[in-house]
């Protein structure tokens, strides 16, 4: 599997994350500042533009420190912070990848 289509995996599974945490607790604002990027962010990767892992690393690095702000505060949420912490973490992992690979590939 390609560095885009764990990307891809990767944030739409935040939003399956955030619609999980947000939407049965009537938080549906949450939900849409913190998921509409990511399934944005998902969309622009499926469509292969070339910025879409740039700004979705940039974001991740929001939602690990949302994640870590919610976990260390909120420990009946703490489950969905650390899956969020995990995902964001993916999230930059991935979206650096193809850069990481270039840097420090083979040389031919």
């Amino acid at each position: 599997m390609s560095a885009r289509q764990w990307l891809v995996i990767a944030l739409l599974a935040l939003v399956v994350l955030f619609g999980a945490w947000f939407v049965p607790r009537g938080e549906t604002a949450a939900f849409v500042v913190f998921g509409l990027p990511a399934l944005a962010f998902a969309f622009a990767a499926l469509r292969r533009r070339r910025t879409a892992g740039f700004w979705s690393g940039v974001f991740a690095l929001l939602w690990f420190s949302h994640g870590v702000m919610v976990a260390w505060t909120r420990p009946d949420e703490r489950g969905f912070a650390l899956a969020e912490v995990a995902l964001s973490l993916v999230v930059v992992a991935v979206a650096s990848l193809p850069g990481l690979r270039a840097r420090f590939g083979r040389r031919r």
